[in-house]
């Protein structure tokens, strides 16, 4: 109802706008397509959102399909249970099993609906066209300026990688300059807990660095096959209230490892559950949480308030 004040007549404020956002990595194991696998549970309930229109946006963190991925494989694998959510997906490469120059280059082709079989093209497809495997972008949602990064870079071109520092750098500058809240995606975590398999991406401090400069709210990855949370974290790994909150999530459906190594900034974290991140992104640059379990009973949920 509008309401009358000295003889003008206003409408009552729009609510706060808000970004859903589902998040994952780690994905699908070699030649798997069955529906009651942790993987098929995760592509079916991130798939259900999508169909409802209950996010704007899937962040795939990398690693889509195991082990050397090429065309046949996405489409005879992955896009039978993670296919549904295509259409609103936003990737990133990771090294090894999504990119290896020379070994299988094609998920850019996959995410374009270049291959032959597939269904359609990534939502970022659909937006930009064809994006090679390691080339840098941005998006905005809502208020928020997500940056999309490949970890693969610093393993196969390192000058295009302290490239992409560069252009890091501007981008972050540019969106901060015009209020939007920031954050990063990337594969591979530096704010992280060692398995016997990985330890932190020590090689992305660059991007840390230039992330930290710009007082980024938070950072998605991947790569450990686990669950984990950072305090909001600077540069110098020191829990500081302006920090940005790392979330790893490479819960997707491959086999979990556990923890070797238990630094400081971790605040929360499991080895023993397969599921997703769900985050909701307000335009005064609060989030909330929750991770979504769908093979375990591992959880996290919280909030963090808008910066002072």
């Amino acid at each position: 109802m509008a309401v009358s004040t000295a003889g003008c007549t206003s409408e009552p404020d729009d609510p706060p706008e808000e970004v859903e956002i589902a998040a994952v990595g780690d994905m699908n194991g070699a030649e798997n397509t069955t529906f009651d696998s942790p993987s098929g549970r995760n592509g079916a309930a991130i798939t259900e959102l999508v169909e409802n229109d209950e996010i704007d946006a899937f962040l795939g963190l990398g690693d889509f399909q195991y082990d050397t991925a090429y065309c046949e494989d996405y489409v005879k694998y992955w896009q039978p249970l993670w296919g549904g959510a295509k259409s609103k997906l936003y990737w990133v490469s990771a090294p090894n099993h999504d990119w290896e120059p020379g070994r299988n280059e094609e998920l850019d082709n996959f995410m374009n609906d270049q291959c032959p079989g597939s269904t359609g093209k990534s939502a970022i497809n659909q937006e930009r066209g064809w994006i090679y495997n390691g080339e840098p972008y941005s998006k905005d949602f809502g208020n928020w300026h997500v940056a999309f990064l490949s970890s693969a870079l610093w393993q196969y071109d390192e000058s295009e990688a302290r490239a992409a520092t560069k252009w890091l750098d501007k981008d972050l500058a540019a969106a901060k300059k015009d209020g939007k809240h920031l954050a990063v995606v990337h594969h591979e975590p530096y704010f992280t807990s060692n398995t016997e398999s990985h330890e932190r991406a020590y090689e992305h401090k660059p991007w840390i660095d230039v992330m930290w400069k710009h007082r980024v709210r938070l950072s998605l990855s991947g790569s450990q096959h686990n669950y984990e949370r950072s305090c909001p974290v600077n540069n110098a790994d020191q829990c500081v209230p302006d920090g940005m909150t790392a979330f790893q999530v490479s819960t997707g459906g491959i086999g979990l490892r556990p923890f070797t190594s238990n630094p400081w900034y971790i605040s929360h974290r499991f080895s023993d559950t397969h599921g997703f991140l769900r985050l909701t992104l307000r335009e005064n640059g609060s989030f909330n949480w929750r991770f979504v379990p769908t093979s375990g009973f591992g959880t996290d949920v919280g909030w963090r308030p808008a910066p002072q």
